[in-house]
């Protein structure tokens, strides 16, 4: 008898009802492509970032190689180290000019100088990488990407850099003068998810009537708008743009519709408010990126534990009294220096928590976490000086085969940071060549 085949459209019908099944390996087209140029398991990028550095002393493993013992900090990851990438020395060149924070954060992703303003003209000269990849393989699913956090955008001016706050806020630029907010609300994020996944939900018409509405109203505003709001005006149209895309594509009749790849219910609906506890808070995002991913919602995602200049208290920690930017200013006193690497350690179990998520999920022969890419870093070495140099940055997953992973890699000092976003969006398949200021891809994390 030949084996069962089932198309990734198959649903189990009831009572008025359908359920997209989870995703079975009877599922895979026969042979090593879906289509044509096409894998039959997708890629995934998450970003996960770090406020206020790390204790330098306590995160850099002692040998180079495979054969490395994992440091202090990173001992969470004892059970991953197979699927880990430690890169030592890589740096943001561009983040360099600027006091504090915000320069790092906003340009993290960017590899670009932001523009100091202390208003509402932000410029981050560039994209952010993971809307490069957005940019590329972003039409396949219901969302490009989704963006994550747990602290909502400052406003005000920080009156010691004089940077506006708002740049502190993200990680993900679709533009120079477009950054994307992140939802920080675990109910609205599951919302935003199911809505996204029914293609036959009334909101899908909806929006369609929406935009229409919106662009008539927009067009008709841009002719009487100043040059600079003409080109904000200009942004915003296209990303309506790109909504009337993704609506267009879910509702083309000549291609295979997008399903997703798991039912949509591993995650009860989070509660009406953002949990008061930070640990839970982190954990419900997490799981509400896990199952973008699984169920194929999204292939990339970010996440902030924390805005720039975050002092989330860390008193839930025992052992720990204090905010984090506030214990990261320690002025080498060996307390605070104490409790500022109990919190470094304690995002790199969060990590753990999130691989061992993803490492449980089944994918044919192989499993969410393989078929992914997770980054891991802060946007400076220590909190203390603000050092951009040797930035604390974690890879984990194999990107499908792509990746080789298990090794601690120490780069010639003040390599390019971009070199490694060059590389995972060569990993992810994006045709790009050159990426800010890199000078090529880090071809040893690269397999075959």
């Amino acid at each position: 008898m030949s084996p069962l085949r089932l198309s990734r459209r198959t649903v189990l019908r009831g009572a008025g009802a359908s359920l997209a099944l989870p995703w079975l390996e009877c599922m895979l087209p026969q042979g090593a492509q879906a289509a044509a140029g096409q894998p039959a398991v997708p890629t995934r990028l998450a970003v996960l970032f770090m406020p206020n550095g790390v204790k330098q002393d306590c995160w850099t493993p002692g040998e180079v190689g495979s054969n490395y013992e994992l440091s202090q900090t990173l001992s969470p990851l004892c059970d991953f180290q197979e699927e880990l990438l430690v890169l030592t020395n890589l740096w943001n060149k561009h983040s360099a000019p600027g006091d504090g924070h915000y320069v790092k954060t906003a340009g993290l992703l960017t590899g670009t100088t932001i523009n100091k303003t202390v208003g509402v003209n932000l410029n981050c000269n560039g994209i952010s990488m993971d809307q490069v990849a957005a940019g590329r393989i972003g039409h396949l699913t219901p969302l490009p990407s989704l963006e994550l956090g747990t602290e909502p955008v400052a406003v005000g001016v920080d009156g010691v850099v004089g940077y506006t706050r708002v740049y502190g806020a993200h990680i993900s630029w679709r533009g120079p003068t477009s950054p994307l907010a992140k939802e920080i609300h675990p109910r609205l994020v599951y919302q935003r998810l199911l809505r996204a996944a029914d293609r036959n939900s009334a909101s899908a018409a909806g929006d369609r009537r929406l935009l229409d509405l919106v662009l008539d109203d927009a067009r008709q505003l841009e002719r009487n708008l100043g040059s600079a709001d003409k080109q904000r005006m200009q942004e915003y149209l296209e990303s309506i743009h790109s909504v009337e895309q993704r609506l267009d594509n879910l509702e083309r009749s000549d291609s295979q519709p997008w399903q997703p790849r798991s039912s949509l219910d591993a995650v009860a609906e989070p509660g009406e408010s953002i949990p008061e506890k930070h640990a839970e808070h982190v954990r419900l995002m997490l799981d509400l990126m896990v199952m973008a991913f699984q169920a194929d919602i999204t292939r990339i995602s970010t996440f902030m534990f924390g805005n720039s200049v975050s002092n989330i208290n860390f008193s839930f920690l025992p052992g720990v009294s204090e905010g984090h930017h506030s214990l990261s200013h320690h002025q080498n006193d060996a307390d605070k220096l104490r409790q500022y690497e109990l919190i470094a350690r304690w995002h790199v179990q969060q990590m753990a928590y999130l691989l061992e998520r993803m490492r449980c999920i089944q994918e044919g022969d192989s499993n969410l976490l393989d078929n992914s890419m997770v980054l891991f870093g802060s946007d400076l070495r220590d909190g203390n000086s603000h050092n951009p140099h040797n930035l604390p940055v974690l890879v984990a997953g194999r990107a499908g085969g792509r990746l080789r992973t298990g090794q601690h890699v120490q780069y010639a000092k003040d390599t390019p940071l971009c070199n490694l976003y060059l590389t995972m969006l060569q990993a992810m398949q994006v045709d790009v060549d050159q990426f800010s200021d890199s000078n090529g891809p880090l071809s040893e994390l690269l397999a075959g």
